[in-house]
């Protein structure tokens, strides 16, 4: 009778050590190795033993997963010992397995894990030393142990240690918001590194038609007066048209060589001054773009298309802003906002905004992948390149072009005016429950006119076939009712 409370005493004490293991694993395996290495400077007790720990994680969470495994089947097995003992077999077995579920949740599974979490560095630092020397007895028992286990786990195993997802990691950051620790503006930023990967060049960089350029004739004086007036400090440099972009003058190099070299500028070239540009696809993600103009300390990249023309070009300080938000300097101070409230529950947008980013402005649902700005979906409801005071609906939605003249003197929409329309919210979610079914019908009816279009001329053509040569009055007709000869015309 003795010996059965000895067990069981035995068995209270193994669990006790086994929930010492597990504050010790979910203390391991929480603390981060930049904050250890800050500890490291600062001579903490016990900081350097645990950088080393750290080394090796894997293994060392592993050890302890192994002891606190032991100690709950070693207490597991005591307690159905004195119990069988005490009350019988079959009831033995079944208070053993109850209690020891209580106890071992409770003693094991969540209080040491909730004191590892709240107190990760202090558990960490107190338990470096016993830590080591366990490993250094049971390392090669462990590393079996591991071994076996990678070998009947698919997939990487435990070969690097807890790994997560990205999708957790952005869950671990909004958590984190939610709790305080961090602002909401530093969440902003890091799901925002996250999102680089899935950006590509092309939607943040500055399209061809608001590009400042210089033609490579032009003069430095001419190139320094256009950087000064535009407040661009890198200027591309262009031959035949914007398709040729032969380089990248920089108005430092400007300066040096007219102001430090004392070189005439209104003698001097801009071709001869100019650097080499940087092309890069425009398709190319945006955290592949920051690396390449880190390692080449570039700060400008010209985009290329898939036809091989000049989409835009795009800046370090464009990629900088997808991750820390808008950054303005001096010069900034005519920059448009890219959505402007103005009180009414309309809003005034950039023409360059994502389609993506007003439906959530107006929680309308866009699915539209033709066209990717607000200013491309003004053109696609309206059929025809928009000019300022274009105005179509869209979904409940009235967006209204405005605009004026370019550099160039062209007319381009530059940002749209949204409101919505009183008493259109319910026909919008019919529309989009509908899944945009009447624009996939006029889709199918243009196609269905085209394949009409082409079986005419093939009629034609097999009535005409026979003709040795056709008079310049069919020809004529012929070429009329062809839209394509029309629109080569």
């Amino acid at each position: 009778m003795t010996s059965d409370y000895w067990f069981i005493v035995a068995a209270v004490v193994l669990i006790g050590i086994g929930g010492v293991f597990a504050a010790v694993d979910t203390a391991v395996s929480t603390v981060s190795n930049a904050r250890v290495d800050d500890m490291v400077r600062e001579g903490r007790a016990g900081a350097r033993r645990l950088a080393g720990i750290l080394d090796a994680r894997a293994t060392y969470v592993g050890l302890v997963v192994l002891l606190r495994v032991v100690c709950e089947t070693a207490a597991v097995a005591l307690v159905a010992v004195a119990a069988t003992q005490l009350i019988g077999v079959g009831g033995g077995l079944a208070v053993a397995i109850a209690a020891m579920t209580v106890v071992s949740y409770v003693a094991v599974g969540v209080g040491p894990r909730t004191l590892g979490r709240q107190h990760a560095y202090t558990i960490a630092l107190a338990s470096s030393y016993l830590l080591f020397a366990l490993g250094v007895l049971l390392k090669p028992l462990t590393r079996l142990l591991i071994l076996i286990g990678n070998a009947l786990t698919p997939g990487r195993g435990f070969r690097n240690g807890p790994f997560a997802t990205e999708v957790e990691l952005r869950e671990v950051v909004d958590l984190a918001e939610a709790s305080g620790v961090v602002a909401a503006d530093e969440r902003r930023m890091i799901q925002s590194v996250f999102d680089l990967g899935d950006t590509s060049a092309r939607e943040v960089m500055v399209p061809r038609p608001e590009m400042v350029w210089i033609e490579a004739d032009k003069t430095a004086l001419q190139a320094t007066s256009l950087a000064t007036r535009s407040g661009h400090s890198r200027i591309p440099v262009i031959g035949e048209n914007t398709d040729d972009v032969l380089g990248i003058v920089y108005l430092k190099d400007l300066v040096a060589r007219t102001v430090a070299q004392r070189v005439d500028p209104t003698t001097l070239r801009v071709v001869d001054v100019m650097r080499d540009a940087e092309f890069i696809p425009d398709s190319k993600p945006l955290d592949r773009v920051l690396a390449d103009m880190q390692r080449e300390r570039n700060h400008m990249a010209m985009l290329v298309d898939e036809y091989g023309g000049i989409a835009g070009l795009v800046t370090i300080e464009d990629v900088l802003e997808e991750i820390v938000g808008e950054i303005t300097d001096e010069y900034d101070t005519d920059e448009l906002a890219p959505v402007e409230d103005l009180g009414d529950g309309s809003y005034r947008v950039s023409a360059r905004l994502p389609v993506e980013d007003l439906g959530e402005l107006f929680d309308v649902e866009i699915a539209e992948e033709e066209v990717e700005t607000v200013g491309g979906l003004v053109g696609l409801e309206l059929g025809r390149v928009p000019l300022p005071g274009a105005r179509v609906e869209y979904h409940g939605l009235q967006l209204v072009a405005e605009g004026g003249p370019n550099r160039q003197g062209r007319q381009r929409i530059i940002t749209v005016l949204v409101t919505r329309v009183p008493g259109a919210e319910e026909e919008s979610r019919r529309d989009e429950h509908r899944g945009h079914s009447s624009r996939s019908q006029g889709r199918a009816e243009r196609a269905a006119a085209r394949d009409h279009e082409d079986e005419r001329r093939a009629e034609r053509a097999a009535r005409d076939k026979g003709d040795d040569a056709p008079d310049a009055d069919t020809a004529d007709r012929d070429s009329a009712d062809d839209p394509r000869a029309r629109m080569n015309q």
